[in-house]
């Protein structure tokens, strides 16, 4: 292992310009000419837009444009799409409703956009916008995702009979409620995975520019698959053509999966420069807007039953979910709840017999789409609490029953559509319970119990599939793309390197690991070395950076190209020496020829490739530069064993994690440094969840009541331990690599690990989350009374 290279924990490339404060970020960009533009939102969760009068607010300074739906849909603007097709269990397509980009005729949710005001400047705008005057006829609303399809609910979109916008399955029932039948003990729960807002730091931003001259648009903006922004926003959309348009992705301060979705203002900001006369446009969310009109995540409410032998074999799940995808289908939100949720519910297990159902529902809240993990969190979240529960029930050590019913040999099908490659999950819970020393805790919770404070301890043993995904698999259930990916490799005349990939990186460290890998085949060092992304006029198509990919699939791809690079490279070394093209050899950044002395620096067979005076020209083209794609052939599976240990105050609920061990197994490990640092980040948000964050919606107004962070709590540094991290390694077959990915893990595992050390603890089944001292407090005292009856 070189000091830069695969292995090395090298220091991230591109954090010097982020700690000195010259980043460049969408808002750091300022066009000549530029205008700005502000959006007037619902305050109503849903209305009929009976007319909005314009005409004080265009006669207000510095105003250049208003505009509202009646615009666009004049333009023939269309609206924003779902890009995933879901059949219900019928047969039917899925009941997408319109999505416009500006409100035609009614309003869906609390921030849906109704007008847009273009100025001279914000303040401008955002002050014209308080002169538009809207005449609304409010409608009921319903929030409740355990709700939307009852019987006289206010119904959200017309085309969606009691507000359902699919009925779909994985699996087969009959032979799940056949092992249902024979089971000796069937563990069951309801569970509710609670909404959450994504809060990345950046919030989103746009700038829209149309220049009249080229007859081309330009889009700047935040988001996490650029090419895929185009795409949509040409081909369905229809701003433009695909040819006229360049988006450009700067640096984008985090995404999590909120910022790969197409959004109303980006093709507002566009449109809109074209008709004030080809002045930019730039809008940037306020932090009450993210809160309001960011994709939200999660939001499940489940039915699940485990059966078991009496041995604890595993024999049968059942699962019966509902999920909220709020007032519109999102760009992803059909594949979440179920491609991306039920296809993994057989976690580490050798379960036989699995069926899901799953019932997606419109209701009067912010569009739900993919949020760190998208589906798999969710499926974890069941299986883990099953699992743990049913070791309480059965008084069976909750390490031993998952030893127990553990896949064993690989390649594993499971019977909801996934294959399992490579694994080794003894290890992981192994390697665990030492680091966590879990033979040691009765004595810890003894301890605790001396100082009048509760004890618990809870694993989750997680399964992911990443690497997203093979398109030929993706295409057969529903996606609208191909999720491969691409890469260019330009060697220059001097020997210096650039990538140009379609992966997009926001905070993963793609510009240190990617040029990892390029030190480690090229054999020079990172700072030769460039990465390019994020710009469509510069970057070929490609997918973008999602669902733990960019190792997996987007550095394959790079892979793919160096392979490339080297060929020609030996061809040019061959000539170069006068040897035979099979007689040459290259090793850490030297061409050879073998059995001699003869030898070329990485940088002198560049510059012979470009000088171009060894060789006829029919044998091959001058230059160094070679691209390729990569369509993975599987999924890849990371997996791991977390366990957490907390502390309770019976007094005041108060639940204080002491301790957290995370045993992940991601295959090869490109850079330690960083995918600590991404598991670190994985767990807190995970945390987050099981314990401070959740979205709330007023039941009768539908007005969002943790609208700001004075009612949306975000986990605190103070909030989590020192992790103890560990790793196993198995390497993932399906790419050259061993990669098997990292980014989602921590959010993946967390909330079950964090919940069944918490039930542990207070003695209960279920505590909903997040588990607020509040709902900690109250668990603790129905348990104790329950106790005290019993």
């Amino acid at each position: 292992m070189s000091d830069t290279g695969i292995g090395a924990r090298v220091a991230r490339k591109e954090d010097h310009r982020f700690i000195t404060g010259n980043g460049r970020y969408t808002d750091d960009i300022n066009l000549p000419k530029q205008a700005y533009a502000y959006f007037l939102r619902s305050p109503h969760a849903h209305a009929e837009i009976k007319k909005i009068d314009t005409k004080k607010a265009q006669k207000a300074d510095g105003v250049l444009g208003v505009f509202t739906g009646d615009d666009t849909s004049a333009d023939g603007i269309g609206g924003l799409i779902c890009g995933w097709m879901i059949h219900s269990k019928d047969g039917s397509p899925m009941k997408a409703g319109p999505h416009p980009v500006l409100a035609q005729g009614k309003v869906r949710y609390v921030g849906d956009h109704v007008a847009v005001v273009v100025a001279e400047t914000y303040q401008q705008a955002k002050s014209a916008a308080e002169l538009i005057n809207v005449s609304y006829k409010e409608l009921d609303a319903v929030v409740e995702t355990a709700k939307a399809q009852s019987r006289g609910a206010p119904k959200v979109h017309d085309e969606a009979a009691r507000n359902t916008i699919f009925e779909w399955e994985l699996g087969d029932k009959a032979a799940t409620d056949a092992a249902f039948d024979k089971a000796a003990h069937v563990t069951k729960l309801d569970i509710v995975n609670n909404r959450l807002i994504p809060n990345a730091i950046e919030p989103r931003a746009a700038i829209g520019s149309y220049d009249r001259g080229e007859d081309h648009f330009t889009l700047y903006t935040t988001s996490q698959n650029p090419h895929v922004a185009r795409l949509v926003i040409a081909a369905f959309v229809g701003v433009a053509p695909e040819h006229k348009l360049r988006v450009i992705a700067p640096d984008v301060g985090g995404g999590f999966g909120s910022k790969i979705f197409i959004y109303a203002e980006e093709v507002v900001c566009l449109w809109a420069s074209k008709k004030i006369g080809g002045r930019p446009v730039k809008w940037t969310g306020e932090r009450s807007e993210s809160f309001m009109a960011d994709a939200h995540g999660r939001d499940h409410v489940t039915k699940a039953e485990l059966a078991l032998d009496g041995e604890g074999k595993i024999l049968g799940l059942r699962a019966k979910t509902i999920a909220n995808l709020g007032a519109y289908m999102s760009t992803f939100s059909s594949s979440v709840p179920t491609y991306l949720y039920a296809t993994l519910l057989s976690g580490q297990y050798n379960i036989a017999n699995i069926y899901c159902e799953v019932d997606a529902v419109y209701t009067n809240t912010a569009p739900v789409d993919a949020y760190r993990g998208a589906g798999r969190p969710e499926a974890t979240f069941v299986v883990e609490r099953l699992v743990e529960t049913a070791a309480r029930e059965m008084n069976i050590d909750p390490a031993e029953l998952r030893r127990r019913n553990f896949v064993k040999e690989f390649p594993h099908q499971t019977p909801v559509i996934m294959c399992y490659d490579a694994g080794d999950y003894d290890a992981s819970l192994d390697k665990a319970l030492e680091l966590a020393d879990y033979s040691g805790f009765d004595a810890r919770r003894k301890s605790s119990e001396k100082k009048g404070k509760l004890r618990g301890i809870g694993f989750s043993n997680y399964i992911e599939a990443c690497g997203i995904a093979p398109s030929a698999a993706v295409g057969s259930l529903g996606a609208g793309v191909g999720l491969w990916e691409s890469a260019e490799v330009r060697v220059n005349p001097t020997g210096n390197v650039e990538i140009l990939t379609g992966s997009h990186s926001h905070g993963q460290g793609h510009e240190t690991t990617f040029a990892q890998l390029v030190s480690d085949r090229l054999g020079i060092g990172i700072d030769q070395v460039q990465i390019v992304h994020g710009d469509t006029d510069k970057v070929q198509f490609g997918m973008g950076t999602y669902g733990s990919r960019s190792g997996a699939v987007g550095m394959t791809a790079i892979d793919k190209a160096l392979d490339k690079i080297e060929a020609k490279a030996k061809k040019v070394a061959a000539h170069m020496m006068e040897a035979s093209e099979g007689d040459i050899e290259f090793k850490e950044g030297s061409f050879t020829v073998k059995g001699t002395d003869k030898a070329m620096a990485f940088g002198e067979v560049a510059l012979a490739a470009y000088v171009a005076h060894y060789a006829p020209t029919d044998d091959f083209e001058p230059g160094l530069k070679e691209g390729a794609f990569h369509d993975p052939s599987n999924f890849t599976f990371p997996a791991g064993c977390h366990i957490c240990e907390v502390e309770i105050d019976p007094d005041t609920g108060v639940t204080e994690i002491v301790n957290w061990t995370a045993v992940d197994d991601f295959g090869t490990v490109i850079n330690p440094m960083i995918v600590e640092g991404q598991v670190h980040g994985g767990i807190a948000q995970g945390v987050g969840q099981a314990l401070t964050e959740g979205c709330v919606y007023d039941t009768d107004s539908g007005q969002l009541l943790t609208g700001s962070y004075m009612d949306y709590c975000m986990p605190r540094a103070g909030d989590l331990p020192s992790f103890q991290l560990g790793f196993t390694e198995t390497k993932c077959p399906s790419n050259p690599l061993g990669l098997k990915g990292c980014g989602e893990a921590g959010a993946i595992a967390a909330p079950a690990a964090l919940m069944n050390a918490i039930t542990d603890a207070v003695g209960v089944n279920d505590i909903a989350m997040p588990a607020s001292p509040q709902t900690v407090w109250q668990a603790v005292q129905s348990a104790s009374s329950k106790q005290a009856a019993e």
